[in-house]
């Protein structure tokens, strides 16, 4: 048995995501578009799940385009305000990697860096008195940072946006599932993806307020605003799962948010020399970033030392675990390269129990024993 503490990269599908996939797959088996009854019952479905979305952020049912994930959805933000505008665009230092080479691609020439502090939070009062003197076309600034957990002041920025009518951009890959999702709604776009609150992989959204230039040309599925066919069972799988953890959320989130410091608490005590990143910030009760003590030659080996233990864990982004390179995001904190470079990342999700983050801690504590003999 392999207990799982790589959230953060993707959840495992929750029972209510398979169940609703399931009768999806029998019940909506027509083509969105089609003219006859099968095909409006699948349309009325979208619709549906498109308005309980809606719900939840605090916005419009018809400002939802459901697309591929998050990656799409933030390539397609960006792509359309890239050719509306021609100033530039104002990009946070951590974001997920599909935010920052999407805006390097559309917005190459014109792209600037919002700094953040050591905690690895967002410097408002950089991003203030810069809004004071310029204007760009787009700010992009996460909800959560899938590295760290480190939650960004998102409705502060927000209210700067709105007060400059600057645009902006929110990622809201890993709060989604995680904290609730009202009052996203109100920024212009913002991403999500099923997979990182346990519906299926290969499905999100964007909320747009925008008449949108598409990134994909084709049909006009999504009045017009990204082509090819719905992924109608994806979609009610994924907003069933997203109803399940706003549920939880009603329920259990207070006594979810009391297990990773807990957990930290006991790695300090017991792991000689592990450092909490992020530890004087707001985190995602799920996530807890450790630079591991200086044993062994890199963090791969820790990497693989667990998992033979049998914990799943991570090194950071699994989007850009197969570089060399240091993450950007502890870069941007002030995390040297040597530090960066024994990093572990534990996700948890929401079936997670006390008894898991316990035989953690104590598959790390053996882990290091035995890579320091």
């Amino acid at each position: 048995m392999v207990l799982y503490f790589d959230h953060n990269a993707t959840s495992p599908l929750c029972a209510p995501a398979r169940e609703a996939w399931l009768d999806a797959t029998e019940r909506f088996i027509g083509n969105p578009s089609s003219p006859h009854r099968l095909g409006a019952r699948a349309e009325a479905a979208l619709e549906e799940a498109r308005a309980m979305l809606a719900g939840w952020l605090g916005c419009k049912a018809d400002e939802i385009v459901w697309t591929s994930g998050a990656t799409e959805s933030v390539n397609t933000a960006i792509h359309h305000t890239a050719r509306a505008s021609e100033r530039e665009a104002w990009v946070s230092a951590i974001e997920h990697p599909c935010v920052l080479s999407a805006a390097e691609h559309h917005f190459a020439g014109r792209l600037r860096t919002i700094p953040v502090n050591e905690q690895g939070v967002l410097d408002l009062a950089w991003l203030d008195a810069a809004l004071a003197t310029s204007r760009p076309a787009l700010i992009a600034v996460m909800a959560a940072n899938n590295e760290t957990g480190v939650l960004q002041p998102w409705r502060e920025v927000l209210a700067l946006c709105k007060e400059r009518g600057v645009p902006l951009l929110c990622d809201a890959a890993q709060w989604l599932g995680k904290m609730p999702a009202q009052g996203l709604g109100g920024c212009d776009f913002v991403s999500g993806c099923a997979h990182k609150f346990g519906g299926p992989q290969g499905v999100g959204f964007l909320k747009t307020a925008a008449r949108l230039k598409p990134l994909l040309f084709g049909g006009l599925q999504e009045g017009g605003r990204r082509a090819g066919t719905e992924n109608v069972a994806g979609i009610l799988s994924m907003v069933a799962a997203l109803e399940a953890r706003e549920a939880a959320m009603c329920q259990s989130l207070g006594a979810k948010q009391d297990l990773r410091p807990n957990f930290e608490r006991e790695v300090r005590l017991q792991v000689s020399g592990a450092r909490i990143v992020g530890s004087g910030a707001e985190r995602l009760w799920n996530t807890c970033t450790v630079i591991m003590p200086e044993v062994g030659d890199c963090r791969h080996r820790w990497v693989v030392k667990l998992d033979k233990l049998g914990f799943a864990v991570s090194t950071g982004s699994a989007c850009a675990s197969g570089k060399e390179a240091p993450s950007h995001v502890l870069a941007a904190m002030g995390v040297s390269a040597a530090d960066s470079s024994r990093v572990l990342r534990f996700s948890s999700g929401w079936e997670t129990t006390m008894s898991d983050w316990g035989a953690l801690l104590d598959g790390l504590v053996r882990a290091h024993g035995e890579m320091r003999g």
